[in-house]
């Protein structure tokens, strides 16, 4: 017989018939399973996995900025946000700037490949160099580890986890009041927050003999965070000599040096003047941290490069430490971005590019002094209650005015002045026009609570 011609087995006649079975239409005498949608599923209904969280508050710094685009008034003026505007209240991006963007464009050769995880080799060695200084000792001999991060924030955030990781305490004291997002980063990388006293509001000055108390007292081996210049928000720095009994306590109670270095150059206006407190504590062999930015010092705000250099006490450990470097940001956010680190790189290690980008630094500079002259003689002019010659004596973008939450509450009512709570004005939003209505507003604030 023509096996082709078999009849089915009964085996398979079972299997045709429960195959048939499910293929017809069920009939209303059919049981249905009933399905639940998953929470996550579009048929849950209104209900949100997410149902149970609340609104977060506004950010107080970028909040500034949310309140003032929403006024209307002609007269808004807005001193929150730390950026640099020109004269005419706009951003300014450097000539130099362009012009490296323009010589970057025109490279056929250059491609977007990934970076290394520590980033741009050329950016990284230039970073050292220019906070740590090109004839440093510590370059010299190999000790100085250096990744690029983005910018200061994740240039501190990368420091903060490897030091939770790998040092052996987990204290960090910060000084009192200092940047908002500081005691964010280092609790959130895992180290314990703790501060240490530095701005005094009876003189606006610093509280120096309550920091030296204070880190006096801290543990042995704790990490002390410090502003290299330009102090945010207070705008009080310490004198070298001042600088040289920190560094002197420091070593003397084996405390670790973390410095945030936000404004080098855009203090003074000169880049090795703003590196001398950081140059200091690494003239001593000592370890030292360092986070850099480039946001403000070259005007590279959304690009968002920075570094992070590491000082060691030999070539050995700068290499460990900068393999534990890489098993930090590899899972963090893998590799930096190269458009903006080719940028500085692009700058820095070309004379001619370099030499013009200190002079439009400068000129930043001088116009942020020349601000604080012209607030203070406005306020002398009026009569304004108080001694406020601690605007021209504090330094960089900010200045602590003094003024209270109520008074700058006022300003804002009546005046469509922008700025945080605490008083703290950004002296680079302020301009020629704009500096006789602010003031008058503080003239009034200041009358209005006498």
């Amino acid at each position: 017989m023509n096996m082709s011609q078999q009849s089915p087995s009964p085996s398979a006649d079972r299997r045709l018939s429960v195959l048939a079975r499910h293929l017809e239409p069920s009939s209303s005498t059919t049981v249905e399973t009933s399905i639940v949608a998953a929470p996550t599923s579009g048929n849950a209904g209104t209900n949100s996995v997410f149902s149970h969280i609340v609104r977060a508050p506004e950010d107080p710094i970028l909040g500034v900025t949310i309140a003032y685009n929403k006024d209307s008034s002609p007269m808004k003026l807005n001193l929150g946000v730390g950026a640099y505007r020109t004269e005419e209240g706009k951003p300014l991006v450097l000539n130099v700037v362009r012009q490296a963007e323009q010589l970057l464009v025109n490279d056929r050769s250059r491609v977007k490949e990934y970076l290394s995880i520590t980033g741009l080799a050329d950016f990284n060695k230039l970073s050292a160099k220019l906070i740590l200084g090109a004839d440093s000792p510590a370059i010299q001999e190999n000790r100085v580890t250096t990744v690029q991060c983005l910018s200061g924030t994740g240039s501190l955030r990368v420091g903060a986890d490897f030091l939770a990781r790998h040092y052996h305490q987990r204290t960090i004291y910060i000084p009192q009041p200092t940047w908002g997002n500081h005691p964010k980063i280092f609790t959130l990388a895992g180290l314990s927050v703790k501060s240490y006293r530095y701005y005094d509001p009876a003189t606006r000055g610093l509280n120096f003999q309550g920091l030296l108390e204070d880190l006096g007292s801290a543990p042995s081996g704790a990490i002390v965070l410090l502003h290299a210049c330009a102090h945010n928000p207070t705008g009080v720095d310490p004198t070298i000599d001042q600088w040289e009994q920190i560094r002197r306590l420091m070593r003397s109670r084996g405390l670790l040096p973390f410095f945030d270095s936000a404004y080098q150059g855009f203090a003074s206006g000169s880049l090795d003047t703003d590196a001398q407190s950081v140059r200091m504590f690494v003239a001593d062999g000592g370890e030292v941290l360092v986070a850099q930015s480039y946001a403000k010092n070259m005007g590279l705000y959304g690009e968002r490069v920075g570094a992070l250099s590491i000082v060691c006490r030999n070539a050995d450990v700068a290499s460990r430490v900068e393999s534990q470097l890489k098993l930090v940001i590899r899972p963090m956010y893998s590799n930096p971005p190269i458009h903006g680190a080719s940028i500085v790189a692009t700058i820095l290690k070309d004379r001619n590019m370099y030499h013009e980008w200190t002079l439009e630094l400068k000129a930043m500079a001088d116009r942020i002094i020349r601000m604080r002259q012209q607030l203070f003689d406005a306020l002398r002019a009026r009569g304004t209650p108080g001694d406020w010659s601690h605007i021209i004596k504090q330094i960089g973008m900010f200045t602590f005015t003094g003024l209270n939450s109520e008074q700058v509450a006022f300003m804002t009512k009546e005046y469509h002045i922008y700025m945080t709570s605490d008083g703290r004005i950004s002296m680079a939003g302020l301009s020629s026009r704009t500096v006789p209505h602010l003031a008058d507003a503080i003239h009034a604030a200041v009358a209005r609570a006498r």
